[in-house]
């Protein structure tokens, strides 16, 4: 049987220590071995279970302290498939909860299986796959594409998906989901948690579910709702089997896997609140605490991983390791990644040990690291700050895109005139080079309009305010400011020119995130138009509000066709993916060179960036190549709803731009006009035009 045995820590000396090796189970001759870190216990049992009776204890055994904090057992009894629990006891005192008589989760356990509520039982697995030689796509970051979405809801309503397959790992690396994805053009599928979670007693007393998954369990094994009834069936094992399954087919079809992880807060809420794992076994090294016992909470859900000590980055890095080694993939991206670089004061630092561990650790090479660069806590938005071999979720650009063609438009329509010019839209287009430092460039910006948190595009264009009273808190969760803009009615509508004003708006919103530099995120059911019907906040509904639906409207096909294009022009186009910001006077390679121009095809005066009387725009950028061809585009931007003649610039060694998308064609147009510099072209109201400049 392979090993389990997590790699030592070569990356951060003095981070952890070595004797926090192998920690969880592995197998040898002799059988299993447990090793179960806790720095203030007193005893440790290992207790075992009947395979079929999750209540009947067929033998418990004493684990024996082996130097730094680790204690270890080593059976026969311990093999794959084996259903085993912790007990812990230790002291009493302020910041220690240890219950001898509560059967705790090993932390590194592979497997779990559910005894009813708040009760579960640690699997050991063996954990052979054949990976038939398949093997990572390794997609570069200029030409990443990020898709997100849930796991469940992607597959749960697809007529071609079969029915025992929908809402499962196998359903999405069922053909008929793989070939949506490739024919899109999406290179990386971001899935919303898949770590084992937990639904809260709140929303339970409210018939709701969580249904994102934001409320981990365990750290290393996958939700067991998300598989098959057959592999269910069986076990922890064929659980995981799916997993890998579904890995290797995305990966044979060129499809990254990007995993949302949790590792900020578990679902043992505060103090109170259920006791199945890290606080029983050492309540103090695993959450962040003040003197007297009670919790810091920087996460807003009760608890916070305190990984300012040993044990918690070492579970973290462990975890990291497991998942893109033996799992195999692809890349992760951190919620609430400010709390994981909190330090012993609870304050945020770029340098956090375990942050510099993640980016440097050889185990961990290649794999892509996102952080979502806040949390809740004092100094908790950070933003630009995670330091260069991260990339961050851009909230700054999706404020910013928002605004333009929305919240802008709404206040320009009242007030004749907009309130702020094209300058700092501009910034977001090229890159954000005002939040991410030269060294990181514009990759360093995780680019989004919508994410799985907030409006979907469709509700965006659709509502002025959240309607959530589904979610059982009278509307007051979920965010308030949202800078969207119902286009002149509330929610659906028949009004044919409302609705046209909306689908144009999504094209531009669509337009500007795939067009940008940096790197793109698509929210699934945004490419044909998907509704929570104003639901801004919908993580508590597993249910068809929240399930992707596959039946649309011919306008939603056409919306979908858009998305194809503008994934594919960004491919052929390399000027619209640098990996670095161009710098002036200098040639930099892989980088993109910028030029201005305003409506007359003259280059932009300082005034006209922030004058919100003028918010039309010509951006050219030229490509410095290192490995593909030399590549100039011109997009055109108009941010008002008057139309505009824009003439096109006379630009030295061109001779003529190529029409390459509209959006205010609702169909991508096949025939591809040319005109030459000087030439007039017409711009409806609120429109962008990408040329490729020859």
């Amino acid at each position: 049987m392979p090993s389990t045995d997590a790699p030592a820590l070569t990356t951060a000396p003095g981070l952890l220590s070595p004797e926090l090796d192998a920690l969880g189970v592995s197998y040898g001759h002799d059988g299993g071995t447990l090793r179960v870190w806790s720095g203030a216990a007193d005893a440790i049992e290992l207790v075992l279970f009947d395979d079929t009776d999750l209540d009947w204890i067929t033998d418990q055994l004493p684990l024996e302290p082996v130097g730094g904090g680790v204690w270890q057992v080593t059976t026969p009894l311990l093999r794959p498939g084996t259903r085993y629990a912790l007990q812990v006891d230790g002291p009493h005192a302020p910041g220690n909860t240890f219950n001898r008589g509560t059967l705790l989760i090993d932390p590194y356990s592979r497997g779990l299986v559910s005894t009813g509520y708040e009760g579960w039982r640690s699997v050991a697995v063996d954990g052979a796959f054949d990976w038939g030689g398949v093997a990572k796509p390794k997609v570069p970051l200029d030409r990443t594409v990020i898709y997100e979405g849930h796991l469940k809801g992607l597959t749960k309503r697809h007529p071609g998906v079969p029915g025992a397959l929908r809402g499962t790992y196998a359903g999405l690396g069922h053909p008929a989901i793989v070939e949506h994805l490739v024919d899109l053009g999406v290179t990386s599928v971001e899935l919303l948690p898949i770590h084992a979670f937990a639904t809260e007693p709140r929303l339970l007393q409210h018939g709701l579910a969580n249904y994102w998954g934001y409320n981990t369990v365990n750290f290393f094994t996958p939700h067991a709702a998300y598989a098959t009834e057959d592999a269910r069936r069986q076990g922890p094992e064929a659980i995981l089997r799916e997993f890998k399954g579904m890995v290797r087919l995305l990966h044979e079809a060129g499809l990254e896997v990007i995993l949302d992880v949790v590792y900020n807060h578990t679902s043992e809420e505060g103090i109170g609140g259920p006791r199945t794992s890290l606080r029983g076994i050492d309540n103090r090294a695993y959450y962040r605490q003040n003197e007297d016992g009670s919790y810091v909470d920087v996460t807003g859900c009760g608890n916070s991983v305190n990984t300012a000590t040993d044990a918690a980055a070492r579970l973290i890095l462990d975890s990291l390791r497991y998942w893109a080694n033996d799992v195999q993939v692809d890349g992760f991206r951190f919620d609430l990644a400010a709390t994981l670089g909190r330090d012993g004061a609870h304050t945020f630092t770029p340098e956090h040990p375990l942050l510099q561990a993640i980016l440097n650790d050889p185990a961990l090479d290649g794999v892509k690291k996102i952080a979502e660069p806040w949390d809740v806590g004092m100094g908790g938005w950070q933003t630009g700050n995670f330091g260069e071999g991260w990339h961050e979720w851009n909230d700054r650009y999706r404020d910013r895109v928002r605004n333009f063609w929305l919240s802008d438009v709404d206040y320009a329509r009242r007030a004749s005139t907009a309130p702020v010019g094209i300058g700092g839209f501009a910034t977001r287009l090229a890159g954000s080079s005002n939040t991410f430092s030269a060294e990181r460039g514009p990759l360093a910006s995780i680019n989004f309009v919508t994410a799985h948190d907030g409006f979907t595009l469709r509700d965006l264009v659709s509502y002025d305010v959240k309607h959530n009273m589904g979610n059982g808190e009278q509307n007051r969760d979920g965010a308030d400011t949202n800078r969207s803009f119902n286009h002149g009615a509330e929610g659906p509508t028949a009004n044919e020119d409302i609705l046209a004003t909306r689908r144009k708006a999504m094209r531009n919103l669509l337009g500007t995130l795939l067009l940008s530099s940096g790197v793109p995120m698509l929210t699934a059911g945004d490419e044909f138009a998907r509704t929570q019907r104003g639901n801004n906040n919908a993580y508590c509904h597993d249910s068809p509000l929240t399930w992707l639906s596959w039946e649309h409207a011919p306008w939603q096909l056409e919306l979908r066709e858009n998305v194809k294009r503008l994934i594919a022009l960004r491919e052929e186009n390399p000027a619209l993916r640098p990996s670095r910001f161009a710098r002036l006077g200098e040639v930099t390679p892989s980088a993109s060179v910028m030029e201005w121009y305003d409506e007359r095809g003259e280059t932009m005066e300082g005034d006209r960036w922030t004058d919100p009387t003028h918010r039309t725009l010509q951006y050219v950028a030229a490509s410095t190549p290192e490995v593909e061809d030399f590549n100039r585009i011109l997009l055109m931007v108009h941010g008002n709803e008057r139309p505009i003649d824009v003439t096109l610039p006379q630009i030295e060694g061109v001779t003529r731009y190529v029409s390459l998308w509209s959006s205010e064609e609702e169909v991508p147009l096949a025939d591809r006009a040319t005109h030459a510099p000087g030439d007039v072209v017409p711009l409806s109201g609120t429109s962008m035009h990408l040329f490729r400049a020859e």
